[in-house]
């Protein structure tokens, strides 16, 4: 309970922030890059690898029901749907909550948020909410470019036992999307890169003293980010469900 009051706390200190003067433009701007830029490449293959093994694994199967020509309805809905948003947040958390975990945990443990306060500037602005933030914004970006790329994937896999043009290949997984699948899988990418961002800069902010905590607090981001997402994508699924069905 005492830690769920500190997260409430947090959030409410994480909240007033973000409409405070001074918004750290410059700093948010280089967060994004970090988040965002330097994430694409691992982002981008996985994506990809997902997509071109989901396309072999599924093949075989429909193939021998005669429903072959339904792979790429299959994978796009699979991809957009759920398993892209899902295992790239998955992998952002991993890369992005333990990063920064760790790196506010360093400043923690070296006091240099100590002497951010005593010297009157506002950590948590600079700090906390510029990270939280360009999470928020790069994680659902990162997961378009991946869905893409899942999709590319999933085309190469196909072609690797039969020869089906790209443009059938794409207007066949459009056709199959509805704005129901598309929408709602969008909307909690958002709440998963929140999470992200907030596990990382809470576990990082209140680690504890000694260079032994900023391996910790970098575990424990990973892992908390991990189950948030999880817990997340679950009451988004039952929330889809009653809604569209």
């Amino acid at each position: 309970m005492e830690i769920a009051g500190d997260q409430v706390l947090f959030t409410g200190r994480f909240a007033r922030n973000i409409f405070k003067g001074g918004f750290e433009w410059e700093e948010f701007l280089r967060q994004c890059y970090i988040v965002g830029y330097k994430s694409i490449g691992l982002v981008g293959i996985t994506g990809f690898i997902v997509g071109f093994v989901l396309t072999l694994q599924t093949q075989p199967t429909l193939k021998t029901f005669g429903a072959q020509s339904y792979v790429p309805s299959m994978v796009a809905i699979s991809i957009i749907r759920e398993i892209g948003p899902v295992i790239i947040a998955l992998i952002c958390a991993g890369k992005i909550a333990s990063s920064i975990g760790a790196e506010l945990g360093s400043m923690k443990v070296t006091e240099q948020i100590d002497a951010m306060e005593v010297s009157s500037a506002n950590p948590v602005q600079y700090l906390v909410v510029t990270r939280i933030l360009a999470c928020t914004i790069m994680v659902p970006l990162l997961t378009i470019m991946a869905d893409g790329l899942a999709l590319l994937g999933g085309y190469v896999g196909v072609n690797l036992q039969e020869h089906v043009s790209f443009s059938l290949f794409f207007r066949k997984s459009f056709a199959a999307l509805k704005f129901s699948d598309v929408v709602p899988a969008l909307i909690k990418t958002f709440f998963f890169g929140y999470a992200i961002g907030f596990v990382g800069c809470y576990k990082g902010y209140h680690s504890k003293r000694g260079t032994e905590s900023v391996g910790l607090a970098a575990n424990s981001a990973v892992v908390s980010a991990s189950l948030w997402i999880i817990l997340l994508d679950a009451i988004a699924v039952q929330i889809t469900n009653m809604i569209v069905y």
